[in-house]
């Protein structure tokens, strides 16, 4: 059945379209999908769309299970290539709009990274706190959600999803069809790796040494740069991320080591001046998933903060202290803004002294009026507080860029689970146990690629980021981190054949009647029709225009085709770039062509094509 928090957003919002006319089924399985053109029924769900999306969006759920299994898909785009990567969230509180969010994010993120992938992302809607095999049964009905989905999104853990949650996806659909897979099935296993906390130490430890570049502004000028160990740290969220960058930080050449001065999670915060027990709060966090609380009973620190560390139940006032550098790593979107009516965490005149803010936390928003109040804070805190914000989808792909090496190095043949093992738990766990060193020397392989590829890709980027920043004064880090994103997805379009993008196209003979070529046209939803010789070679086109100019003054059922065909086609190849092929459409004024390869029509392209899978806006305006 549909989840309840799901169906009553739905009846609220979906007043104008009924349900019916949007419902797809398969067996007990519904799926409503809206595709770029339907901007009224995206709005309905709360989502603005935009040159570069979405795609598609999805909401999906199993109408005869008797757990509660649904949630939302949103491919925001595909202009680096498919699939779509981006993690599973489960939570109380998914709604489409959530999922869009962070699926524009995983665009740019994927982009910012230099990765062959699109940007999306789905969520389970969680109706109450689920136990642990009711979570189980969840994962498994949303994997054969997901299926149907499997050619254009690639999923991967998220908040309230883990490794474990890929395996189980992995069993139902393939190993092929999710990523951060555990050791067992070749996977990069993000968690146990530090696939994202990473990202955000060497987000750091980069931009230490490109600061100076920005010390000719004046809210630069007075900055005092530490060495690395002279770094005072913040962590918002000691978690899967916030945990292990504080390990990996801790970790290395202890004469190099910054100080983690202060940490929080749901049940708190802890600072100490003189730094915090590192160690001791991560054995806390692998053993209990959360570090303050438990920290505080062992301590006894409700009474007495004799021990140098301070500690408060009230998590926000972290961010009231100071520190060099602020890590956001927690699932908070807004963590700071210039007053309280949006519910920030802490507000512009209350927060700490910080000089550089790494965001290691999903906190882009491509919704207009949060993308206007994040600058409005910018202009405030970057011009006039001289701190730094890096762009969370600048430093955070070490995630994502450890999970596609799961498609970069492949999985070979033979250790693929054969398809009759495929929703059998208990033979694919027989079947990995027999790979096991075969499946810990491809994760290894995968692990050492990430790390290479991670460090290298945000290290440019960082460098990137502070060098647009240093030649334009007026320009927000929000900016310039969008600037090199979207640089990289229109130089990767450019790049991209009308192959990748082409729909199929519909065939009707040159004796055929005109009437034969209507019927084929309803049938295809297709502007354009391939008119074909007996031996399959293309002689012509038919458009929906052809066919109505003719039932003007003609029976339909006594011309013939080829009376009313174009013969002089305009073609182009499935090899050729797309920007040159909207050029070619523009250049003889037509709005479809076909695609030919050799003598055969092979598929067509139509301005709406392109307008639904590429960033056409943007293209033209480098036309």
């Amino acid at each position: 059945m549909i989840p309840k928090r799901m169906h009553e957003f739905l009846t609220n919002v979906l007043t104008r379209k009924p349900w019916e006319e949007s419902l797809i089924t398969q067996g007990s399985l519904c799926f409503m999908e809206f595709r770029f053109l339907e901007i009224d029924c995206l709005h309905s769900l709360g989502i603005t769309a935009d040159s570069m999306g979405p795609y598609l969006v999805v909401c999906m759920w199993d109408d005869e299970s008797p757990i509660q299994i649904g949630g939302y898909l949103v491919v925001d785009n595909l202009s680096m290539g498919k699939p779509a990567m981006g993690g599973i969230r489960l939570a109380l509180d998914i709604t489409p709009p959530t999922i869009h969010n962070l699926a524009r994010g995983m665009t740019l993120k994927n982009a910012a990274a230099g990765l062959p992938y699109g940007g999306g992302k789905s969520g389970i809607v969680a109706s109450q706190a689920l136990s642990k095999e009711e979570h189980e049964e969840v994962i498994k009905g949303f994997a054969h959600l997901l299926y149907r989905y499997k050619d254009i999104y690639n999923p991967g853990p998220d908040v309230g999803t883990n490794d474990a949650d890929m395996k189980a996806i992995a069993i139902e659909n393939g190993l092929d069809n999710t990523l951060s897979k555990p050791e067992e099935m070749g996977g990069t296993c993000i968690d146990l790796f530090g696939g994202a906390a990473g990202g955000v130490v060497t987000a750091l430890k980069t931009v230490m040494g490109e600061l100076d570049k920005l010390k000719k502004f004046p809210q630069f000028h007075d900055l005092k740069i530490p060495g690395l160990k002279d770094v005072t740290v913040l962590i918002q969220g000691f978690g899967a991320v916030g945990a292990n960058v504080a390990k990996i930080l801790t970790g290395d050449d202890p004469l190099d080591v910054p100080l983690i001065v202060g940490i929080n999670g749901k049940d708190g915060y802890l600072y100490s001046e003189e730094g915090l027990p590192v160690d001791k709060l991560i054995d806390l966090w692998e053993k209990h998933k959360t570090a303050v609380r438990p920290f505080v009973e062992e301590n006894k620190l409700y009474a007495s903060d004799a021990t140098g560390i301070t500690y408060s139940n009230n998590c926000n006032n972290l961010l009231r202290e100071s520190a060099f550098c602020f890590i956001p790593a927690a699932p908070v979107s807004n963590y700071l803004d210039l007053d309280k009516s949006s519910n920030p965490s802490i507000t512009v005149d209350e927060m700490g002294k910080w000089s550089v803010v790494v965001e290691g936390a999903n906190t882009y928003s491509p919704a207009p009026e949060v993308k206007s109040r994040k600058l409005k804070m910018e202009r405030v805190v970057y011009r006039d507080k001289g701190v730094l914000f890096i762009p969370d989808y600048l430093v955070n792909s070490g995630g994502v860029i450890f999970a596609a090496q799961e498609r970069h190095i492949p999985t070979p043949e033979h250790l693929q689970i054969p398809q009759y093992y495929l929703g059998n738990k208990e033979k694919v766990e027989d079947w990995l146990d027999k790979n096991r060193d075969e499946f810990k020397e491809l994760s290894n392989k995968r692990a050492k690629a990430g790390m290479k590829i991670r460090d290298e890709e945000i290290r440019r980027n960082i460098i990137e980021f502070v060098n647009l920043l240093s030649q334009y004064a007026d320009m927000l880090p929000s900016e310039a981190a969008e600037k090199i994103s979207l640089s990289r997805i229109t130089s990767s379009e450019k790049k991209r054949t009308i192959g990748e993008i082409m729909y199929k196209i519909s065939t009707v003979k040159e004796n055929s009647s005109v009437h034969d070529a209507a019927k084929v046209l309803v049938e295809s939803e297709s502007d354009i029709l391939a008119v074909v010789s007996d031996e399959g070679k293309l002689v012509g086109v038919v458009s929906d225009w052809d066919i109505t100019r003719a039932s003007s003054d003609k029976t339909l059922y006594d011309t013939k085709l080829r009376t009313i065909m174009s013969s002089n086609v305009v073609t182009v190849d499935p090899k050729d770039h797309i920007l040159d092929s909207i050029r070619k459409l523009e250049l003889n004024g037509i709005s479809a062509m076909p695609v030919v390869e050799g003598d055969r029509a092979v598929g067509v392209i139509s301005s709406d094509i392109f307008t639904r899978h590429t960033l056409l806006r943007l293209l033209q305006n480098d036309m």
